[in-house]
């Protein structure tokens, strides 16, 4: 079987990669998540592979991510940041190294990103590499962008599921986008991140209504899990186990479960038998 596999997480190695100044949100010390702190998490709950993600502290230097997916001896896949302008020589160095896609942070950059000059061009390099374009937005973001990631022709892998709005239901327009693009543009979304939405403690009850439905838009086969972890910027302390526990309670199928952690990623990213 497959192994586990953690599909939202960053490493953090300010020691030996300061971050850029600047560049995005800048964590607090105790929230410094370097990678041997992570494998010992991962291994204590079951877990044997990851989808690492360039965190916004880091910018476009992505030296830190590579570090990591180097020394993970081929456990770990990564999601980059990069400099719209990088060669090709470049982004195929980025491919041989593991990365599998590129995240654009719409809450960092505007909502208008996607309607700038070179993002055209940006999707259609991407989607020539085969990687997925990892998207980043607030719930009121993706009416503004559907359209222009479903002409795109790139595999959009939704984050944080879209980050929906508990207060304003199932109907809400961004969601509704959201799940457009799993029902008619073969989007993936993560099912990650509940506690940074939810106005309710764990097991976030209000947010239930929604991994349901992103379950039926976009199938079992094009939805993955990830922990979020080390947690940056959480409104409260939050533990990785029962951000495993809560996919187990509102994803309870065993079969679903195995293609959510397992299989899904496995064939999705790249990773080696």
């Amino acid at each position: 079987m497959q192994p586990i596999v953690d599909c939202h997480a960053h490493v953090l190695e300010p020691s030996r990669f300061p971050f850029v100044e600047g560049a995005g949100y800048r964590p607090r010390p105790d929230e410094v998540g370097t990678l041997a702190r992570f494998d010992e998490t991962l291994r204590a709950h079951g877990v044997g592979r990851a989808l690492v993600v360039q965190p916004s502290s880091y910018g476009i230097d992505n030296a830190c991510l590579l570090d990591a997916l180097e020394r993970s001896g081929g456990r770990f896949r990564g999601i980059a940041v990069i400099d719209w302008a990088a060669s090709e020589r470049d982004l195929r160095e980025l491919k041989r190294r593991g990365v599998a896609g590129v995240r654009l942070n719409l809450p960092r950059s505007g909502a208008d990103l996607l309607t700038r000059p070179g993002a055209r061009d940006l999707l259609e390099r991407v989607a020539a590499l085969d990687w997925l374009v990892q998207v980043y937005a607030g719930a009121d973001m993706w009416v503004g962008i559907e359209p222009i990631l479903r002409q795109s022709g790139v595999t959009v892998l939704i984050d944080h599921m879209g980050e929906p709005n508990p207060a304003r239901g199932l109907p809400h327009p961004g969601f509704q986008a959201v799940l457009r693009l799993g029902r008619e543009a073969g989007a993936v979304v993560k099912l990650s991140a509940p506690y940074r939405v939810s106005a309710r403690p764990f097991p976030h009850e209000d947010v239930a209504p929604f991994v349901t439905a992103l379950l039926d838009a976009f199938g079992p086969d094009r939805c993955v899990w990830g922990s979020d972890w080390p947690f940056l910027a959480s409104p409260a302390p939050v533990d990785y186990g029962r951000m495993l526990e809560w996919l187990g309670r509102w994803v309870p199928d065993p079969v679903t479960q195995t293609l959510v952690l397992r299989e899904n990623p496995a064939r999705l990213f790249g990773f080696a038998d």
